[in-house]
């Protein structure tokens, strides 16, 4: 088997993946210890804000999962790039943040989504370029795709983004030009491809107003999917002719309106309307993750360079309140009464591009 740590295969892993975030650089980062795991039973930090709880799990943490079915939080591990093989699958008690189950794989893990159901996790291997199915109660490995699609140079299209709708999954292939691999959620067999998607297809959501497909590329557009014919429709901009790198993606589908980070040289949340296309409003800041909560009205935001979480009211947009960390808030997961918010806390790389402390799983009660 080829090693994992190639010296592509390392700034890949920086470059593409490194938050999962397709950010161009990197924040300066604050110097953290230096052992890559914690001790068992780490103990949680004490913030200021009661509400907050933090405890610190393992190296490469990205997205997170809540799996009602299984009662837990799934996060997804890469563990480290140079000196380990391979990641791990979490599953944390959502109310402890303890360690309920771990499952090790030979890939490395970075995007969750799940079934309808819960009964299955899938996960995106993304340095290799293949997804990861994964039963949810036991955390057993059930299958694997790996994609064939290669870049111009003969390297795997990275798999960054995987939404599960309708029977199938939706993967975002990190290429220039991208594609969406469609697949089968049941059997992991791959059905089509949908191409030219433009630089870098980040992130992917389905509309339950318009029943489309919306997904972000590095090169600001949002592409409008109809998830019959697997068509691209639509390629929605900000209008206004400056470069964008889209990134993640929420909707409030009671006022038809798209919310899109870019994380890069904007940084700014966009909202746009659906049934236009347009962009309605821009919310300064820096933006990586981006989560709306249709039972609190409330909009989430992780601000990875500015180190902070913000909660804002979704109807006026002004900022009810915010969570300040010592690193970088990454991936953001609501629970599924909308009242508690997960956060992926990461912590800097050094130049060799390895992590300079074990990330952190925080847990906010919006009550």
């Amino acid at each position: 088997m080829r090693s994992l740590f190639t010296p592509r295969k390392a700034l890949v892993a920086a470059a593409i993946v490194t938050s999962l975030s397709l950010t161009a650089c990197q924040a300066p980062q604050k110097q953290a210890q230096a052992a890559q795991q914690p001790a068992a039973g780490a103990s949680e930090s004490k913030p200021a804000d009661s509400r907050l709880t933090q405890r610190e799990l393992a190296a490469g943490l990205y997205e997170m999962a809540y799996s009602p079915a299984a009662g837990g939080l799934y996060v997804a591990s890469a563990q480290g790039f140079k000196t380990s093989n391979g990641g791990v699958i979490y599953r944390l008690d959502p109310k402890t943040l303890e360690t309920v189950s771990e499952t090790h794989t030979d890939l490395k893990n970075f995007g969750v989504a799940q079934d309808a159901d819960g009964s299955a996790i899938y996960i995106t291997n993304t340095v290799d370029g293949g997804i990861t199915k994964v039963d949810a109660q036991s955390g057993k490995v059930l299958q694997r795709l790996m994609f064939k699609d290669r870049s111009k140079k003969g390297d795997a299209l990275g798999s960054r983004e995987i939404l599960a709708h309708d029977g199938l999954l939706y993967v975002g292939g990190v290429g220039d030009p991208g594609v969406i691999w469609v697949v089968d959620a049941k059997t992991l067999k791959l059905k089509t491809t949908i191409k030219n998607a433009g630089k870098w297809v980040t992130g992917i959501i389905w509309s339950p107003l318009t029943n489309k497909v919306y997904a972000a590329n590095g090169g600001g557009e949002i592409l409008v999917i109809n998830p019959r014919s697997h068509k691209i429709e639509q390629r929605w901009t900000a209008g206004d002719d400056k470069p964008y790198l889209f990134l993640n993606l929420a909707e409030d589908p009671a006022t038809g309106r798209l919310f899109v980070t870019d994380n890069s040289k904007a940084k700014e949340t966009l909202v746009f309307d659906e049934r236009s296309g347009k962009v309605i409003k821009r919310l300064p800041g820096d933006a990586l993750a981006v989560k709306f909560n249709a039972k609190r009205n409330e909009i989430y935001i992780s601000q990875r360079e500015s180190k902070k979480v913000l909660q804002l009211d979704a109807t006026s947009y002004a900022v009810k309140n915010s969570w300040s960390f010592d690193s970088h808030p990454n991936s953001l997961e609501l629970s599924p009464d909308g009242q508690t918010l997960y956060v992926s806390v990461k912590q800097g790389l050094d130049k060799s591009h390895t992590a300079k402390g074990p990330d952190s799983v925080a847990r906010i009660a919006l009550n």
